[in-house]
């Protein structure tokens, strides 16, 4: 056994170095810069039940440490995904984990459905998305809704549920324990954060819907303090933990926290084979310390 290899809600995963969705399409931008033997799985951008031309421009933004977006689920829909996108995964031997969003607990079911049969290893629900169904706010802010949809779609799938929750949130381990109770065998932390940059000559905000998610160097404290304390809250529930990871000892904050597998999202903007680089940084570390797998050290960071 390789000391990369992880189980995450009883996946096999040969590495745990997955990609962050939205940050790396289905792969095929980037495969040409490399193999993506490297890692566990590719977690692939956000698909709808039907396409979405997103929201109109300026949406993206650089800032000091990350960067702004709001592209609004542009995404040619769950059955071109499903014909054009998993095949090549397949092809490659990539494992592949779908992403799904919508607007109402339908959609997320719609996606979910038509996903069966289709040679993934998991779904990730991206409950970021705002809820039509109720004044707007989206799923992950509200701990009864995001069970509901966590429900829904546990029983409607034919593999295990990840669920992505955001951290713009007083009590993160009462919309994580929701979810966890509802069947979720694994969560997602975190998604962006919102965030917000102007253009001071034109006196205009940076992106067409004035605020969007930040993502980046500038959220990896935000996010090891959700990881770390949804781990505390719920030990035996599985996370894959995102927000701002570079290097390999990004990686390991994020397990000593209490991560199972990691993600990489904004970086990939940066240098296309950081995921690589993530890896082989984790094996570095692993070697250097004598240790044999990620599973000695997961959630052991020392208190003061």
């Amino acid at each position: 056994m390789s000391a990369l290899e992880v189980s995450l809600a009883g996946i096999g995963l040969r590495s745990p170095v997955l990609t962050a969705s939205g940050c790396f399409g289905s792969g095929r931008e980037v495969a040409r810069f490399g193999s993506l033997d490297h890692l566990g799985a590719v977690v692939c951008k956000t698909v709808t039940p039907n396409p979405r031309q997103g929201i109109d421009p300026p949406r993206g933004a650089e800032t000091a440490s990350g960067m702004l977006n709001a592209i609004g689920l542009q995404n040619p829909g769950v059955d071109a995904f499903r014909a054009k996108d998993l095949p090549w995964l397949a092809e490659r031997g990539t494992p592949a984990i779908a992403s799904v969003g919508g607007h109402s607990v339908e959609d997320y079911v719609t996606c979910v459905e038509r996903l069966r049969g289709a040679g993934l290893v998991a779904i990730e629900l991206n409950l970021s998305c705002p809820n039509l169904e109720d004044r707007g706010f989206m799923f992950a802010l509200d701990p009864a809704r995001a069970a509901e949809v966590t429900s829904v779609a546990v029983a409607a799938a034919d593999v295990p549920i990840l669920v992505k929750l955001s951290p713009d949130v007083t009590d993160l381990v009462a919309v994580a324990s929701a979810v966890a109770e509802a069947g979720a065998p694994a969560l997602s932390l975190v998604n962006t954060t919102l965030g917000m940059a102007i253009d001071v000559d034109t006196r205009m905000p940076k992106l067409s819907t004035t605020t969007g998610g930040l993502s980046g160097p500038a959220i990896k404290p935000i996010a090891l303090r959700c990881v770390w304390q949804v781990h505390q809250a719920l030990p035996h529930v599985p996370i894959v933990g995102m927000g701002g990871i570079r290097t390999g000892e990004d990686a390991i904050e994020f397990v000593l926290a209490g991560a199972t597998a990691i993600a990489v999202g904004t970086a990939n903007f940066v240098d296309p084979r950081v995921t690589a680089h993530v890896a082989e940084g984790i094996a570095r570390y692993l070697d250097a310390h004598g240790i044999e797998s990620l599973d000695a050290i997961r959630g052991a960071t020392k208190q003061w």
